[in-house]
């Protein structure tokens, strides 16, 4: 999964049509809201602004917008390009100014398709990603007296990490990230060491 860390253009024409692709890092609604804003009066001469988002780690939310183009022409195919590049916590918007060529229905669905991957690639050529991680959150529940044996489990899993523990009446309670990969063999792992325990996941 990766993240945006700056703004990347790319500009392409097609059939006297004029495509302008800008990606964002944008987090959340608010965001996103304002960067339209803004570009909408920046170009406020432009035919449409179409949009596409990505937002969470894993991704908890998703959305395109065609803007008056034909309906599934323009925002669902920018949107499908953005899952395949398994990027999030961003607003990509197409803004195109008519040129007089009437593209059809394949056609736009190709010019911003095209002009996603072709931000995209600025992206990668600028270094413009960081990598981010997606991790688990749990929870182990223990007598005090067992409070060091979810530490125990957790050493024989590096990728795992502590965040903390509290003491909640005559428990401990560990809470740690993981990978998701590592959930089954966690699990199994702490059922066998505990004699039946399980973790709880958030």
């Amino acid at each position: 999964m990766r993240r945006l860390k700056e703004v990347v253009i790319h500009r392409f024409r097609e059939k006297a049509s004029i495509f302008l692709t800008e990606l964002h890092p944008a987090r959340d609604a608010g965001e996103r809201a304002a960067v339209l804003a803004v570009l909408r009066k920046r170009d406020f001469d432009a035919t449409h602004h179409c949009s596409a988002w990505r937002e969470g780690v894993p991704v908890a939310a998703f959305g395109a917008d065609d803007d008056g183009e034909p309906s599934g022409t323009a925002g669902r195919p920018m949107l499908a390009v953005l899952e395949g590049a398994e990027v999030t916590d961003l607003l990509a918007v197409c803004i195109r100014w008519y040129g007089g060529t009437k593209l059809g229905t394949g056609g736009l669905v190709r010019a911003y398709t095209e002009g996603i991957q072709g931000a995209l690639a600025a992206a990668d050529t600028a270094g413009a990603w960081e990598e981010v991680r997606i991790l688990r959150s749990g929870e182990i529940r223990v007598p005090a007296a067992q409070a060091h044996l979810p530490f125990a489990l957790l050493g024989a899993f590096p990728a795992a990490a502590a965040l903390d523990q509290t003491f909640d009446g005559d428990d401990a309670v560990l809470r740690f990230q993981c990978p998701p990969d590592f959930v089954p063999a966690l699990e199994q792992a702490w059922q066998e060491r505990s004699r039946g325990g399980l973790i709880r996941w958030e």
